[in-house]
């Protein structure tokens, strides 16, 4: 049975076309559904067990989505009743279906309760809302989520009056006992309804509240109305009847092609998948709405530039191939001293136009920066989380946690070392003190440069630095002196400061001095680190020898362990010979089914593998397996860093 179910209407308002390739084992898909995995992530079963605690005595509704007739009917033989609290109540009419994750009856007066793993803060009188009076993007496809849920539950119940409430992770509020996120345990992967172990039986037991819930009847009240609309020419009720019929009929929507979309659509074919013989939803819907031939679909298009405002217009235009576009397109921009970012977007068009594979580097901007680095080099990267129920009695929902490092060493004289590691597997130990404790022991020995890649490990230090302004930790100026003398603070910091050390950002460097056409405009040093072992002679040579032979040490990997594979004249990433960290997804599949996750900057592969030793039963052997896999990840983010930086010496040189 087809049914336009939550999920299916959420997926068709951000493109209604995509409706039509999901599901189908024929066509390539890089966000693969998972709600188990991205629960397990987020911390988002404890939150939804804790709110079901806020309304206790309630029947769950078990069974399985595909049961459509079955959960629809055991929810109608509940609502018989005149008062009932129901968990993930099902509603079945008209082609539409949909599951409620906490329902209150209370006669005909009904309270939807819509649970989210996401955070607010209560007197934000713009949450939803802007100032200007528009929606806030970020929320939209929520608010019109829950609207669809009154909808569907006013066709089965005309005369109920229903009231809509958001309930989740109040940022405002304290913890007030330790382990809060360790009373609700995963015991298996069914654990979205039924694998939830529970340690307490009150919500008293459960401290002071931290989840909190908004009435936002009056904003679905108006999505209703179309005050509010996702798309300018569809309304609420149109766009159901639209999706639905579509959806159940199997037909393509021949919705207009956008540039946010079309970018992120996860529906578009890598040359594997090309190769293992899946079909492109993307290639389809411009063969049928741009009429492109093969030979366009082997242009350069304009969909990969670098952070590419101008998108959107030049789609409108007509404008979709590099060989288009002029700098007046692009509004190029020059910056002294590094390249701007629309030097770069220049650079990628006319590199790619040109089918130029060689590369751009600033040779004197790049010795001026890397001469005023301090040996012996320092190379860190933090693997953090952030989950809605806090650890510790005192920390507040989605504070920062760290629980992992990796260092290397870069010596004057070229020898490597992988000086130290840092892990906290242990189910409920909030590591942060730690954390920082054992990276300044192993930082503070001389005052060569610290590196890092992007801004991660600074705002982590940041969180630190807050965390222990609150503390009762006996040498919290010692640590407080130390994470001011390795940073700067963010710009909403009470305290200013700019440290004597303060770590260079790798990222900045490649962005500001170094152009790799094979990187395709991205700054990432998944594509970043490829790219340049592609175009490394140097690192080609050297780490295609055994890591006993090339003057490195390594934690994790034995000896005899070659960090290059190439295939077919390319150099593979090391990073796909890693093993997997959850179930035999790859970290390129982890990431993108968790794109939607905020702050996701550190890595789906470790935040999942995080979420999985601190929310699932598992034996000493699993975890030590899993904290392995999580030690080589970390240990090569770092010696990743390492051989960029090689790479840079030699174009200098």
């Amino acid at each position: 049975m087809k049914l336009l179910t939550k999920s299916r209407f959420k997926l068709g308002l951000e493109c209604p076309n995509k409706l039509y390739y999901t599901r189908k084992k024929e066509y390539a898909n890089r966000k693969q559904e998972d709600p188990f995995l991205q629960a397990l992530a987020q911390g988002g079963f404890q939150v939804e067990e804790l709110a079901r605690m806020h309304y206790p005595n309630g029947v769950l509704i078990e069974g399985k989505d595909g049961e459509y007739e079955q959960l629809w009917q055991q929810t109608q033989t509940l609502l018989t009743q005149e008062n009932v609290i129901i968990y993930e109540p099902a509603f079945l009419v008209d082609g539409l279906f949909i599951r409620v994750d906490v329902l209150v009856k209370k006669g005909n007066n009904i309270e939807l309760i819509e649970v989210k793993s996401k955070s607010f803060t209560p007197d934000d009188d713009y949450l939803f809302i802007g100032k200007r009076g528009s929606m806030v993007s970020s929320w939209k496809p929520y608010l019109f989520d829950i609207a669809f849920q009154k909808h569907v539950m006013q066709l089965c119940f005309p005369t109920w009056n229903i009231q809509s409430y958001l309930m989740m992770a109040d940022k405002t509020k304290k913890a007030s006992i330790d382990g809060l996120n360790q009373l609700f345990r995963i015991s298996n992967k069914e654990g979205n309804r039924t694998g939830i172990t529970k340690k307490v039986n009150t919500l008293a037991e459960t401290g002071n509240p931290v989840l909190g819930r908004k009435n936002i009847s009056q904003i679905v009240a108006d999505i209703e109305a179309d005050k509010y609309k996702y798309y300018d020419n569809l309304g609420f009720l149109e766009s159901i009847t639209f999706l639905k019929n579509n959806y159940i009929n199997d037909n393509y929507a021949n919705w207009p092609t956008s540039y946010a979309a079309c970018k992120a659509c996860e529906f578009n074919c890598t040359t594997e998948d090309e190769a293992s013989g899946l079909k492109s939803g993307f290639k389809e819907c411009f063969t049928k709405q741009h009429k492109w031939t093969k030979a366009d679909f082997n242009k350069e298009n304009i969909f990969d530039i670098y952070y590419f405002t101008q998108g959107k217009k030049l789609l409108e235009e007509g404008i979709l191939f590099k060989n288009q576009l002029t700098e007046e397109n692009i509004k190029l921009k020059i910056e002294p001293r590094k390249l701007s970012r629309t030097n770069r977007q220049i650079l990628q068009i006319e590199k790619a136009v040109e089918n130029d594979k060689s590369l751009f580097v600033d040779k004197d901007g790049l010795k001026q920066e890397m001469d005023s680095w301090t040996f012996p080099l320092h190379f860190i990267d933090f693997e953090t989380s952030t989950v809605a129920l806090p650890f510790n009695k005192g920390l507040k929902p989605y504070e920062q946690v760290a629980f992992q490092f990796s260092h290397h060493i870069y010596h004057k004289d070229g020898s490597i070392e992988h000086a130290n590691e840092y892990i906290n597997n242990k189910a409920g130990f909030f590591p942060n003190f730690e954390f920082i404790r054992t990276l300044k022991k192993v930082l503070e020995n001389d005052e060569g440069s610290i590196f890092k890649y992007s801004n991660h490990e600074n705002t982590i230090l940041n969180a630190i630095y807050v965390q222990l302004l609150d503390s009762t930790e006996t040498d919290k100026k010692e640590l407080i002196d130390f994470i001011q003398h390795i940073s700067h603070s963010k710009t909403d910091s009470v305290t200013k400061w700019k440290g004597e050390r303060d770590m260079v950002d790798l990222w900045e460097t490649e962005k500001n001095f170094y152009y790799n056409p094979l990187t395709k405009g991205s700054n990432s040093i998944k594509e970043v680190l490829p790219a340049s072992l592609n175009s490394s002679k140097f690192l080609q040579e050297k780490y295609s020898k055994p890591i006993k032979d090339i003057k490195i040490t390594s934690k994790n990997f034995s000896e005899n362990h070659i960090w290059l594979e190439v295939e077919n004249e390319i150099v593979n990433s090391p990073y796909k010979m890693l093993p997997s960290v959850f179930e035999g997804w790859s970290e390129e599949q982890l990431e993108n089914t968790l794109s939607e996750i905020e702050d996701i900057d550190n890595g789906g592969a470790a935040l999942t593998a995080y979420g999985k030793l601190q929310y699932t039963d598992m034996t000493q052997a699993e975890i030590d397996e899993l904290s392995s896999a999580l030690l080589k990840y970390c240990e090569l983010d770092t010696l990743a860093m390492v051989m960029i930086f090689e790479h840079f010496k030699e174009l200098i040189n």
